[in-house]
């Protein structure tokens, strides 16, 4: 239970549906380089503050189940230094996935292990179907909302008891649901940013775990030309228009990151452009494939997934080729396959090809 209306409706849902359940908030926080604690939990902004914490423990209340504040802090500085060491290396990571992957899906099981408890729900946008016979993940009813894409990773030993309430339900649907309820949070305002960088300043946090990955270097155009300097990879993504600080008399995107050469490099619309891309630690919802293999391909949180021809390679990478060239293939982010709604398996993006 994060505090928002999303998880308080889930944990409402299953009360009325007669389960036992235990609402759990994940308290976190940030370990500086002297070792201080930087306590998120005490933020404002951002999921997970103290104010969120206020707000799941009154709704536990109101709904009638107990509440415990799980101390996270350990964990999550692991997964924040992972964040700022992808960035370092020119890498743009997806950190929701991997909370899910490592906490909500990780750490969470085992204290459900420790309290007896048969399954682990959350408030996100998916659903799990078991019409195959197995648990499988899959789109939620309202695509404006799905959240499948950041829940690939969620371990084989706990998918058979992961429950998602709200994954037939719209927003609008989940907040009228909350009313009727008579939780005072049916009108909370969503959070939109990463909660340990609540004001959207990822390169402090990076700056704070990996000093290192701020070296001043080149800027180069794909035609080699050298059009500016720039004060560290960790401020540039992969397809990114915004904040270059060059001026070419066109629009310039950034096409690739060298970490080794510490060299940006830009260029046209065009040249952001790929046919496919290689992704490795794939995790699997199906039996990994024997050869090609058709599915729709979903290369960010916000990309619609588009048609591509999978071809698994050694051991868990596969290659992409899409049908079409896609923009902004970046290492780093999530691969998500499906089948129509079902999740098919997702991996890391490595490189573009």
């Amino acid at each position: 239970m994060s505090g928002g209306v999303d998880s308080s409706v889930a944990a409402g849902l299953l009360v009325e549906q007669g389960h036992e359940v235990v609402g759990v908030f994940m308290r976190i926080g940030l370990h500086t380089p002297g070792n201080s604690l930087l306590p998120i939990a005490d933020r404002t902004r951002g999921c997970c503050s103290a104010s969120d914490a206020a707000d799941a423990r009154r709704v536990a209340g109101q709904l009638g189940i107990s509440f415990y504040a799980l101390n996270f802090q350990e964990d999550f500085s692991r997964l924040v230094s992972h964040f700022a060491d992808e960035y370092a290396r020119a890498r743009t990571p997806n950190p929701c996935v991997t909370c899910n992957q490592w906490l909500k899906f990780g750490r969470l099981v085992e204290y459900a292990d420790a309290i007896g408890a048969s399954g682990i729900a959350t408030g996100h946008y998916a659903r799990m179907d078991a019409t195959t016979g197995r648990a499988r993940l899959a789109r939620a009813r309202d695509a404006r909302k799905d959240q499948s894409y950041v829940l690939f990773g969620i371990p084989l030993s706990a998918r058979e008891r992961a429950l998602f309430p709200i994954g037939d339900l719209t927003k609008e649907d989940v907040r009228a649901a909350a009313r009727r309820m008579g939780l005072g949070v049916h009108d909370k305002p969503e959070s939109q940013d990463i909660c340990f960088a609540p004001d959207g300043d990822y390169a402090a946090v990076i700056r704070t775990h990996r000093p290192d990955g701020f070296r001043p270097g080149e800027v180069r155009h794909v035609d080699g030309r050298l059009v500016g300097r720039h004060n560290g990879l960790p401020h540039f993504t992969i397809g990114q228009r915004h904040g270059l600080r060059i001026a070419l008399g066109e629009p310039a995107y950034v096409t690739h990151l060298d970490p080794d050469a510490n060299v940006v490099t830009v260029g046209p619309r065009s040249a952001v452009e790929a046919d496919g891309l290689i992704a490795d630690d794939m995790t699997w919802w199906i039996d990994p494939p024997v050869g090609n293999m058709r599915a729709a391909a979903r290369i960010r949180y916000n990309h619609a997934p588009a048609p591509a021809t999978v071809a698994r390679l050694d051991g868990n990478t596969v290659r992409v080729r899409f049908d079409t060239p896609q923009q902004a293939i970046t290492p780093g982010q999530a691969l998500v396959l499906y089948d129509g709604d079902l999740v098919l398996g997702g991996g890391w993006i490595r490189e573009r090809v």
